[in-house]
């Protein structure tokens, strides 16, 4: 008996849908910049693609023996949930994994006792703060922090931006299983406002899409489409 063409367009629906489920559960994830930690590798209002086949979040999956799964890396640009904040996506470098001691002496990063080469890294202030008692304990880790030794099933991730990042400095490594996927690239980029990534309300979101609505155009920033993020 012939299909009729009702039945043809819902099978097709159906199996787009559900590969489109299967893409979005295993494999890539879009992510927004929404605020300055990642500078000046990444902006504010950068739209990223998250590679979700790589990473220890699946590991227990039924694809597992079948997809190229791996452990994060030093270098690893990685979307990841928020340790205090679960329910918060956060967007930082791998900069140290288990078994590594980390070390920032005068805003200098070392592992294992290494002086790090870190041509991404960025300051944004000449100010060195000291870590002694007499500084405030939320931002005496800033410049100058350990040496820490990185547990077992964590990584230590810390912004680019290293001046203005709230990062595994101040609240500690982040288990691998939080860990969301690699960033890959960068398929849209619009010029916004930092966010704290938050819902506030039906008005605000309007605002936002009307933001990009008129300006598509004009804030579009056209040169970093489809950028690899190194």
């Amino acid at each position: 008996m012939k299909k009729t063409v009702f039945r043809e367009y819902y099978e097709a629906i159906l199996v787009a849908f559900i590969l489109a489920l299967f893409v979005r559960t295993f494999v890539f994830e879009n992510f927004k910049i929404p605020s300055r930690s990642m500078e000046d590798g990444l902006l504010v209002g950068d739209h990223l693609v998250v590679n979700k086949f790589l990473f220890s979040e699946h590991f227990d999956s039924p694809l597992h023996a079948l997809l190229p799964y791996q452990e994060p890396e030093r270098g690893d640009v990685v979307v990841f949930k928020y340790p205090v904040e679960p329910r918060r996506d956060f967007i930082k470098r791998c900069v140290a994994v288990a078994g590594d001691t980390v070390e920032v002496r005068d805003k200098e990063l070392f592992v294992n006792g290494e002086l790090q080469n870190e041509p991404y890294v960025v300051h944004k202030s000449d100010a060195i703060i000291p870590n002694q008692p007499s500084v405030r304990p939320s931002v005496r880790p800033r410049d100058n922090f350990g040496p820490f030794l990185v547990p077992p099933g964590t990584i230590f991730c810390m912004g680019d931006n290293r001046d203005n990042s709230s990062d595994s400095r101040f609240w500690g490594p982040v288990p691998v299983e939080n860990i969301k996927g690699r960033a890959l690239l960068i398929y849209w980029s619009f010029d916004s406002a930092p966010s704290d990534g938050e819902w506030h309300s039906f008005g605000h979101r309007f605002t936002q899409l009307a933001d990009v609505f008129v300006n598509f155009f004009t804030k579009t920033r056209w040169e970093r489409q489809f950028r690899l993020i190194r």
